[in-house]
């Protein structure tokens, strides 16, 4: 693994973890010092951006991901971050196999669906073996099969004004004495077209199992494990991020990690 990648997964978890306490260490008080009432999220903010810019310019759109061969599987993919849900609904869902299982396809599109496991596995598919990445500074090897997020989009025929695709998932992070909220992520429309970004039913041969993200999640080869949404209930074609959660395009984002995590 390249020094590049271990240094910025370092820094990412170390912003992370830096952002997410600015609340807890007086918050309110460094604002006052510095007379500017949300100047702290401004400038991580402009980091972000900025972080995102960069990145776009130097890596080509259409570039791959590395892809690897079978005799790289040297283990079962690691799960990550929950690995079983709790609501309600997805608990029936499970009970029946997610046989009655639905994805909606909603927001700025000209037709919106909902689609059955069933219907996505009959869509043109794409297999990739490829490496999970994470923040907290793993990796493992797997072979993931499932539908390109692309063909999806086409067939809702997405509106001119889209920008984004936010992924809404079955199960809740924990806040502490905040509660559970539930989790979702997101991406920008380039990423989204991505031929190695798809809706992953299968790994390793086999279907997504529960502690994986069954039914389906997303992968985003070219980024940070956080960004692949596990357990998804629906998918939301937006203009802005602004309105969902803190509004900063996802659950870990919220809480001060980059958006853009390309690697």
């Amino acid at each position: 693994m390249s020094r590049l990648l271990i240094n910025r997964r370092r820094f990412l978890t170390a912003a992370g973890v830096a952002a997410a306490t600015l609340p807890l260490v007086g918050c309110d008080a460094f604002d006052a010092i510095l007379q500017s009432r949300g100047i702290v999220r401004d400038v991580l903010a402009s980091a972000n951006d900025l972080t995102y810019r960069v990145q776009r310019l130097l890596m080509d759109a259409d570039r791959l991901a590395p892809e690897f061969g079978e005799s790289d599987i040297r283990q079962g993919q690691r799960p990550n971050g929950s690995t079983d849900p709790t609501d309600p609904q997805y608990i029936a869902l499970q009970q029946q196999d997610f046989s009655e299982y639905r994805l909606a396809i909603a927001g700025l599109v000209e037709k919106p669906l909902s689609l059955t496991l069933t219907e996505l596995r009959n869509m043109p598919s794409r297999t990739q073996i490829t490496r999970h990445d994470c923040v907290e500074g793993w990796s493992c090897v797997a072979k993931w099969t499932g539908v390109p997020l692309s063909k999806v989009l086409d067939e809702a025929r997405v509106k001119p004004d889209a920008r984004y695709v936010v992924f809404h998932c079955f199960d809740r992070m924990n806040l502490g004495l905040s509660g559970s909220v539930a989790y979702y992520e997101s991406i920008d429309l380039i990423d989204a077209r991505h031929p190695q970004t798809i809706l992953a039913y299968g790994l390793n041969g086999k279907p997504l199992p529960v502690a994986n993200g069954a039914p389906l999640r997303v992968r985003v080869e070219r980024q940070l494990g956080y960004k692949m949404a596990k357990y998804l209930s629906s998918i939301e074609v937006v203009s802005e991020l602004s309105t969902f959660g803190r509004g900063n395009g996802g659950f870990w984002e919220d809480l001060g990690y980059d958006w853009y995590a390309g690697i």
